[in-house]
């Protein structure tokens, strides 16, 4: 068995890894108030780290001044491409400190350079067609009762388009998988070659970027499988292809990007950042067509930080779909309206919150829900999707609803060109199936619905 230390407050944690086996995403959920400067020390977050976002104008000698007193030194500069297109030249500092994160984020609050201070959250993974799976009504989540739909879609001809584009913000992903391979995005401005070719800050980024190990290879699971099952099962959901093996996702014909940040150890709110505006930077930079990012996971609280980035995403037309989360230690479902989840909780327009729901057409009982914080459910337990290596697997979990709703969005876009986030956003919750479960629950009170995409 594997256990992942799941979300402070999100999801996924409790992953029971076996071939083929039942696993199932649990989380705990973060209430967070670093806007009141206060930091709760039940929150995971990286210890004698913390980030810093310095007034426009503050020089480099009063940042060193500032560093020193806070018992500090300067670890990384982080000045994303998009960060610098928007005049931002300064970014973020991530700086080593040899107190607690609590007294420097506290202590920072008396230093007028300083916009905001705040912990470097650790963040962890939250879990017709002739295809094998979908055939045996293993699939239920794209033509069950209670599924999403797709198969109608399907039929009337809507089964994707590799036009469109969507970054799996998450693991890495297994692009080898015989239902992957030729859906995950091959880079043509950056040719391996040691170079970076088109100057955005990564050499030879070829399938995407993994910024857990600061590297091109965005899958390392070898021959065993043991790492980045997560990536590839939210991936398979979205778009596995139509081959008459395994399993089938939402969009037959898709093109996704990998932007690895969770690693053996989850991931952080600097890499975090850096993974939402890589992509916002390849749309900027290539007019790409991203319409959106899968985020099944959470943790921590909030990040003004964070939430900058995903206001750039959504300027650009990107959406950010995100888990509403696995509930508490005691793995039942939380009222995210009363303690907050994030990332899902972000109230920024191009924020779309998934809660799970069962076969059956019940809310899941691990999974958050919320009136006004959380917009919809889809399928979410007994998903069966890929995982490494050439595996198939069934996992439970708002990591694995979320998907279902990114998939939509992509299948959306693929019959809808040039639809802008918010259009996509209004057809998605626009569409959604009143469903019991969810009344009062989240802000539709339905479920993912495509069937007219």
């Amino acid at each position: 068995m594997k256990k992942l230390n799941v979300l402070t407050a999100v999801f996924l944690a409790g992953l029971l890894i076996a071939g083929c086996s039942q696993k199932e995403d649990q989380l705990h959920v973060d209430s967070v108030s670093l806007k009141s400067a206060s930091v709760k020390s039940d929150y995971d977050m990286v210890p004698n780290e913390i980030l810093v976002k310095f007034k426009e104008g503050t020089v480099d000698s009063q940042k060193a001044l500032v560093f020193e007193k806070l018992g500090g030194k300067l670890k990384e500069k982080i000045v994303t491409k998009m960060m610098q297109k928007l005049g931002d030249k300064n970014g973020i500092d991530l700086v080593s400190i040899s107190g607690t994160v609590a007294n420097a984020v506290l202590a920072a609050k008396n230093y007028p350079e300083i916009e905001y201070a705040e912990p470097n959250y650790i963040y962890t993974i939250d879990a017709t067609s002739v295809d094998p799976y979908f055939a045996n009504n293993s699939l239920w989540g794209m033509n069950g009762t209670y599924g999403c739909g797709a198969s109608s879609a399907w039929a009337n001809g809507h089964t994707g388009s590799s036009n469109v584009v969507v970054g799996v913000i998450d693991e890495g992903i297994q692009y080898t998988h015989p239902d992957l391979v030729g859906q995950i995005w091959t880079n043509p401005f950056d040719p391996v070659d040691g170079i970076d070719n088109d100057g955005n800050g990564y050499i030879d980024d070829i399938h995407g970027w993994d910024f857990d190990g600061n590297d091109n290879v965005i899958y390392d699971g070898g021959s065993k499988g043991t790492l980045d099952d997560h990536g590839t099962h939210v991936s398979g959901t979205i778009g596995g292809k139509a081959n008459s093996i395994g399993v089938v996702g939402v969009n037959w014909n898709i093109t996704i990007i990998s932007t690895k940040f969770l690693g053996r150890r989850g991931g952080n709110t600097a890499n975090a950042i850096k993974a939402v505006d890589y992509l916002t930077d390849l749309k900027a930079r290539h007019g790409m067509n991203i319409v959106a990012s899968n985020n099944s996971w959470g943790g921590g609280g909030f990040s003004q930080a964070m939430q900058d980035a995903i206001t750039r995403a959504g300027n650009a037309e990107i959406l950010f779909i995100a888990a509403a989360g696995n509930g508490g230690s005691d793995g039942v479902g939380d009222n995210n309206d009363a303690v907050a989840n994030y990332p899902s909780n972000y109230t920024n327009a191009n924020v779309i919150a998934v809660a799970a729901i069962t076969s059956a057409g019940a809310k899941a009982s691990y999974s958050n829900y919320g009136a006004t914080t959380v917009d919809l459910g889809a399928p979410g337990s007994g998903i069966w999707s890929t995982t490494a290596f050439n595996l198939y697997e069934s996992y439970n979990g708002t990591s694995m609803a979320t998907p279902h709703v990114t998939g939509a969005a992509a299948l959306y876009a693929s019959t809808h060109p040039g639809a802008s986030a918010a259009a996509i956003k209004s057809a998605i919750l626009s569409t959604a199936v009143p469903t019991a479960s969810l009344a009062g629950k989240c802000v539709t009170g339905g479920r993912l619905n495509v069937s007219g995409f």
